[in-house]
Parts: C-alpha cells; structure tokens; sequence
C-alpha cells in the first residue's frame, strides 16, 4: 500500500474536527464574528456627531481649553515659596533631587527664587503673582490645583499625555473622547475646534488627532488669517445650485456604499460634505467680529483684525455660544530655559488679560456654570536655574514634571478654591496630589461620564482616555 494511502485510512473524524487547518472552533469564531460584523452594519450611525447623553447629567456641555504649551513656572506665576528667596544662590539638598531625571540641568544646580512679587488677593485670598494682574482680579471665580504632576519630562511626550492620556501619538485626543460620547449640537460648525497661537507645537496635530476613533471625532483647526479653513470658499464662477445637486448625488453614493458596509469612515465622509457646505456660511460669519461690542473687545484686549490670543479666546465664546462642544487654544512658548522673568513677562501679557476675559464673559452671559474652562500646560519648571553660557542659556528653568499647577473655571468646579500643596521649595507634593489622568478623570466626569466606561474597543480589548488609572477628585467640584 502507498504511504500516502495508509496515512489518509489512520484520519478519524475526531483528526478532522480538532487538528485540521480550520476546525470546528475557527468556524465557529468566523461566525460569530460575521454576526458581530453585521450588527455593526445594520447600526452603523449615518451621523456620527448627532448629540447624545452622558452616563448620568454633567455640569458642563462644553469645555474651552486652553493650553500652555512650553510649560509655565508654577514658581512664578501660581505658588510663591519664601524658602527659596533664602536659598537663592544655592545647591538643593541632595536628598530633595535623589532619583530624579532632570532634562538640561545637574541636581545640584543653584536655587533661583520667585522672579515676580506675589499678593493676595480676594475673598479667597489666594497668592498670584504681579505677572498676572488680570487673573487676580477673577481668583473668587476659579479653582487653583497646585499639586498636578506628570511622569512625562519632555514637551512632546508630555503634551500628548495630557491631551491623550498616553505619551506615544496614535490615541485619541480629549476633545475627540468628548465628541465621541457626546456628539454635537451644531450643525453648522465643527464639533471640536483648534486655535493655536505663538511659536509652534511640539506634541504637533497628535493633540488633537482621534486616533483609533472615527475621523469625524478629530480636531478641526482654524488658521489665524485667510479662510479659517482652507478651501471653505468657492472657486471663481461655482454656481451654489449646481453645488449642491453635486454633493447630494455624492451623498446618495456614499449612503449607498455605507448600508453595505458599515464603514464609519463613509459616515465621516458623509458629515464632512456636508459640514463644509454650511461652513461656507456659518464660518464667515462666526469670524465677523464687528457685531461685538467695544465694551466686549476692550475687555479681551482685542483687536478684530489682528490674530491674537485675546481674539482665540472671544471667538471660543463665540463657538460655544453656537454649539461647539469642545474648543483648543494652544499659546505655545512658555518653554523658559532662559531668561525666566523676560519669556513669562511676554506670555502673561499675550494672555492673561484675555483667559481672564474669558471666564468673566461667559459669566456674565450665564454661561459658566455650563461651560468648563481649563488652564495650564504640560509640567512644571524646577526651583533651580538654569545657565549653560554654550548655549546662550541663563536665569531660566528646567522641566519640572514632580509638581505644578492649572486652575479650572465653571463647568462643575469649586470658585475661589485651593488645592494640593508643594513642598516649601514647590518641589514635591505634600498634600493631595492630582495626575494628568485625574485631570482627564474630572473634566469627564463635569461632562457627564465614567471615565471608566467611555470606551472604544480595537485591537482586540476597549481602549480610555485614562488608560488604566485615574481618579475623579470630588473635593475640587460642588
């Protein structure tokens, strides 16, 4: 008898169903999954930015973030220690720095003290420095977390943690995590919106980007001149009928090919010609500052025809005030490794006068208690000076990730409350310290969610903003 004849006699039934290529279980795998499959294309939202609701009613509808990139002196600006006034000059104790990566400086680098006076100032008393006069004015109206920390001790990584909650582009940024749970509003701007001003993004558009999630959760970013978005207007000699007989016989294709398949990214699609048909509308005029008072443009420092901080943080206002769930302001350039007094002078003045606007606006409007606002930048900055003369460094200061501070206004957050507390060198925590993903944590929770539980399952288990940690900290919300 052949061989191959003996060995075909000696497969048994049992041979068939558990070693053969496929098996019983991989079939049965494949069908379950088909099912599963189906039921994704038989649920496929056609709008995936129609508004939903919350694990439970939140506080806030929306959040204006406003984002520091470069990291500012918590030193200077927010938590003033007396202690290194006395010290200036002088090495820490080596037992303060033991084990800590430091970017640019040695341990035992000298002590610079406080750059700017600090008073305080309203019922709360709490400690500002001169650098911000207009913030010191709104201190009853904020919550000052001075004990946030981070593992992240470069920008990128570090602003991607805080926008992500993972130092490593490719996951899905807060702004998309809240318009994924929450949809939109509007339908004549974008969900989620990103302004940026001053010198450049380290993090780059991965703060913004969703990652994982479908596209139409990502960020749409505005630019300070021309259109806002490019290729909202019209070519020359387009007809605005023809236009839109164009895009609906696209949008019969692609609801077509999306009851097929299923395919979110169809959807987006779908949304996106269409929210680009509005925009040529909606966007000019949400741009048109002249219906605003000069009362309203003294308050925020702004000039209407010149891209400006102050005129980011009117036209978030303006956003919300239209529907937009989530807004990004980055003022990048806060990364002062040198000249400590001059960098933060220049950036508190580009700034404060309007992030204080802000809050006061929408106060007056009665649009704080619904909208979040959110201040701060990726870390802290170290009591010791940095000077490297190879360079053209001197009086500046290092990544500080141990400890720094943000404040949060409205949306569900205590006014004219102090948390966390450093050491007296505002080099560690003494007193309830906050993560990065206790920030996340918080800020979900204003909104309506469990962190633990808005979730987007890929690659084979569900992914959060908050990774696997985090907390909410209810002593910083009413």
């Amino acid at each position: 008898m052949h061989p191959f004849q003996h060995r075909a006699l000696d497969i048994t039934r049992r041979h068939f169903l558990r070693d053969c290529g496929i098996g019983v279980g991989k079939m049965a795998l494949a069908g379950l999954l088909a099912e599963q499959l189906g039921a994704q294309i038989s649920t496929a939202p056609a709008d995936p930015l129609a508004p939903r609701a919350g694990h439970f009613p939140g506080k806030a509808k929306a959040v204006i973030h406003l984002f520091m990139a470069g990291a500012p002196s918590h030193l200077d600006l927010f938590d003033y220690k007396p202690d290194l006034i006395k010290m200036d000059g002088k090495p820490l104790p080596a037992s303060v720095t033991e084990g800590q990566r430091l970017a640019f400086i040695r341990a035992d680098a000298a002590v610079m003290g406080p750059q700017f006076k600090f008073a305080r100032h309203g019922q709360s008393g709490m400690e500002i420095s001169e650098a911000l006069p207009y913030l010191s004015k709104i201190v009853d109206d904020i919550c000052l977390i001075r004990s946030c920390h981070t593992e992240q001790f470069n920008h990128a990584p570090a602003q991607t943690f805080f926008q992500t909650g993972f130092a490593v582009p490719g996951r899905p940024s807060l702004g998309s995590w809240v318009t994924y749970g929450l949809g939109c509003v509007t339908r004549d701007l974008p969900a989620f919106v990103v302004l940026s001003t001053g010198s450049g993004i380290s993090g780059g558009s991965a703060l913004w980007s969703s990652g994982f999630l479908p596209t139409s959760y990502t960020g749409v970013r505005f630019r300070n001149q021309g259109d806002a978005i490019l290729d909202v207007s019209n070519p020359g000699g387009i007809d605005p009928a023809l236009q839109r007989e164009t895009i609906d016989l696209v949008s019969q294709l692609n609801r077509k090919r999306l009851s097929a398949t299923g395919d979110p990214e169809i959807a987006t699609r779908l949304a996106n010609y269409e929210m680009a048909f509005r925009m040529q509308t909606s966007a000019p005029e949400l741009l048109d500052l002249s219906g605003e008072t000069k009362e309203t443009l003294d308050l925020y420092g702004c000039d209407p025809k010149v891209p400006s901080f102050a005129r980011a943080c009117l036209l978030a206002r303006r956003m919300i005030e239209r529907g937009v769930r989530f807004v990004n302001i980055f003022h990048e350039g806060w990364d002062a490794h040198s000249d400590v007094v001059g960098n933060h002078r220049k950036n508190c003045k580009e700034t404060d006068q309007a992030s204080a606007a802000l809050v006061t606006d929408l106060k007056r409007r009665g649009m704080l208690d619904e909208t979040l606002v959110a201040w701060g930048g990726e870390f802290g900055r170290t009591p010791m000076v940095e000077s490297n003369a190879a360079l053209g460094r001197s009086r500046g200061r290092d990544h500080h990730p141990k400890a720094y501070t943000t404040w949060m206004a409205g949306g569900g957050f205590k006014a004219g409350h102090i948390h966390g507390a450093t050491d007296e060198l505002g080099y560690n925590i003494v007193q309830d310290p906050v993560h990065v993903h206790d920030i996340q944590a918080t800020l979900l929770h204003c909104l309506g969610f469990d962190h633990e539980r808005l979730t987007y399952r890929t690659q084979g288990r569900d992914f959060r903003l908050t990774d696997v940690s985090g907390k909410v900290i209810k002593e910083l919300l009413i």
